[in-house]
């Protein structure tokens, strides 16, 4: 009787097949001595046999992104820490610096007013009142300084009128302040040094004299003159000033749109000298007026005179009539 085969295949058997079958363990290679190490899989590498392709079961790709990510977060960082101070620097929409709140500053209006009150006694003086004098401006100059001020208590001087010019102060404890005199016929300027402590004041030396301002050049006249508007004007501007020095309301309300306030008889219209128009549009119009008033006479004389005065005058055109709708004073410069 035959026997039967098991079905089972020496793999090892020499010549059957031929070439022998393939190992059932892929991850099996032949030793350099021909023989085949048995690999461990899912071990993980090492021990055994050599293992070729990517290792880790696919796990590595985890770091390539978190190194991405890393690098991708420092770029962005480094930007920003480049862009900021430089548009910082190029913003000029940056509100300006104010001063620290609290801050001490100079009292600009204290020593103004002080420096006025010490010139009306200091511009004043006379042999016949020194003694006077002395006192009153011992209330102003700090102790050890020369009660006179420098006067040899000799001479006249008398002040007419001092406005304050300009306060420089050089710290938050002194300052000149420059005053606008008229005295003695004479205009010109005196610088006064003024002391500020704690609210306390004192003149601190000497003051100085210096020149008046300069008298500027004026610009000349425009000669571009509207002379069929100015005659168009001659009518409507009389009866507007003729009201205006009375301030009759209903007059006004004829002449002006909206109505103006009138001076209340200060003055007596005498004569419209003179209107300067410059050439413009046909219905609106800025002109110039120069008006003679009549001034009221003062107790026991029988004319108070005259005095010209400058007005610059908005014209509107309005059926056919011109109506006045604002007045005010003229920077036009005068002629002889």
């Amino acid at each position: 009787m035959a026997r039967r085969s098991s079905g089972v295949v020496d793999a090892g058997t020499p010549g059957y097949p031929p070439g022998g079958f393939a190992s059932a363990d892929p991850w099996d290679q032949p030793d350099d001595k021909g023989r085949r190490s048995k690999g461990r899989r899912g071990s993980g590498g090492g021990g055994g046999g050599e293992r070729g392709g990517w290792g880790g079961s696919g796990g590595r790709w985890w770091i390539y992104v978190g190194r991405v990510i890393l690098w991708a977060f420092l770029i962005v960082v480094l930007v920003n820490g480049i862009r900021a101070p430089f548009e910082r620097f190029t913003d000029k929409t940056a509100a300006p610096t104010t001063p620290t709140a609290g801050k001490p500053t100079f009292p600009q209006q204290a020593a103004s007013s002080y420096a006025l009150s010490f010139a009306n006694v200091y511009l004043n003086y006379d042999p016949a009142t020194a003694p006077d004098r002395q006192k009153l401006l011992a209330q102003f100059i700090a102790p050890g300084v020369d009660p006179q001020l420098g006067w040899s208590s000799t001479g006249k001087s008398t002040l007419r009128s001092a406005q304050v010019a300009s306060v420089e102060a050089s710290d938050v404890n002194q300052a000149i302040v420059t005053l606008l005199v008229q005295a003695n016929d004479r205009m010109f300027q005196l610088a006064v040094p003024v002391y500020a402590k704690d609210g306390a004041l004192a003149i601190s030396g000497r003051p100085a004299t210096l020149p008046a301002p300069s008298r500027a050049a004026l610009p000349a006249a425009n000669q571009d003159r509207d002379s069929a508007l100015e005659t168009e004007l001659q009518e409507p501007l009389t009866g507007f000033f003729k009201a205006y020095a009375s301030g009759d309301t209903a007059s006004l309300q004829r002449y002006s749109d909206p109505p103006v306030t009138g001076l209340g008889n200060a003055f007596v219209f005498s004569a419209l000298k003179e209107i300067n128009a410059p050439s413009g549009a046909a219905a609106t119009r800025t002109i110039n007026a120069t008006v003679i008033w009549q001034v009221s006479p003062a107790q026991g004389k029988n004319s108070g005179g005259t005095l010209e005065q400058t007005y610059q005058l908005t014209m509107l055109k309005k059926d056919g009539n011109w109506y006045v709708t604002d007045i005010r004073g003229s920077t036009l410069p005068a002629a002889s």
